[in-house]
């Protein structure tokens, strides 16, 4: 039952009742593990009451946090009540955690697992995983052998696959990076070409240009030649008397009108 005296909420009311009870629990059983004469008895006693404490450790924790929670809503004085009974809660595990460490150097066991606060912390600190070999039995100490090679096996068989992942994604970005390296290459080569044949073209351009230059200049000249040689013949045959136009070589002088024929008579003399 909760303390009349502390305000709590029902989940703190809760736990608290919970760790109270597991505190009567471990007080009758370190009261009959007097009782108890065999070792076995004994070990085994210990062994549920270490489960207790490890419950008792549990719920203290959740209470810390409900305390914490329920800081903000409650007053100060309230919150500083809590507190103390939180660390008389603590305190109260470390005396039975203290007890069951005497009963464990009674019966010989050399099992190392401390309940204690370390540095300024305000709750009790311990492996709850862990077991000594002396409370095993044979069975159970082959067992556990059993499982860690097995687990041990797992996890190289996971580090194989992962390594093995891992050269098949190396090897794949290699050829990737091979191929893209190729490809640049090509694309190197192809532009050269692309380049070299445009100034090829450039070249070819110009020269063409100077070829069409030329050929228009001899065009003019001829055509300029066939217009004088026509415009002479034109004149020459309009105005035949016209002596400032000389004769066109090869091309016969017009006849006149009237062309006068001598005959010498036989006999006849001048």
């Amino acid at each position: 039952m909760a303390n009349p005296d502390l305000q709590m909420n029902p989940q703190m009311e809760q736990i608290y009742g919970e760790i109270r009870d597991n505190f009567r629990a471990l007080a009758n059983g370190f009261q009959k593990l007097d009782k108890i004469k065999d070792s076995t008895r004994q070990s085994k006693q210990l062994e549920d009451l270490t489960g207790r404490m490890r419950e008792c450790k549990r719920l203290i924790k959740e209470f810390d946090r409900e305390i914490k929670e329920e800081e903000s809503k409650n007053p100060p004085d309230v919150s500083k009540k809590l507190n103390d009974e939180k660390q008389s809660m603590i305190k109260e595990l470390n005396s039975y955690v203290a007890l069951r460490k005497t009963y464990q150097s009674t019966l010989g066991n050399k099992r190392v697992e401390l309940f204690d606060m370390g540095a300024g912390a305000s709750e009790p600190m311990a492996d709850d995983n862990t077991r000594v070999a002396s409370e095993m039995s044979n069975q159970e100490l082959i067992q556990a052998g059993n499982k860690t090679m097995d687990e041990t096996d797992q996890a190289i068989e996971r580090s194989k696959q992962v390594v093995h992942q891992t050269v098949e994604v190396g090897t794949q970005t290699a050829a990737k990076l091979k191929g893209q390296t190729d490809q640049m290459g090509r694309i190197v080569n192809e532009l050269d070409t692309i380049q070299f044949s445009i100034k090829k073209a450039s070249q070819l351009v110009k020269e063409i240009g100077r070829q069409v230059a030329t050929d228009k200049c001899i065009m003019a000249f001829l055509f300029l030649i066939v217009v004088g040689v026509i415009a002479i013949i034109v004149v020459k045959i309009v105005n035949p008397h016209n002596k400032d136009i000389r004769d066109i070589p090869g091309l016969a002088p017009p006849a006149p009108a009237a062309r006068r024929l001598l005959y010498v008579m036989s006999g006849e003399q001048f």
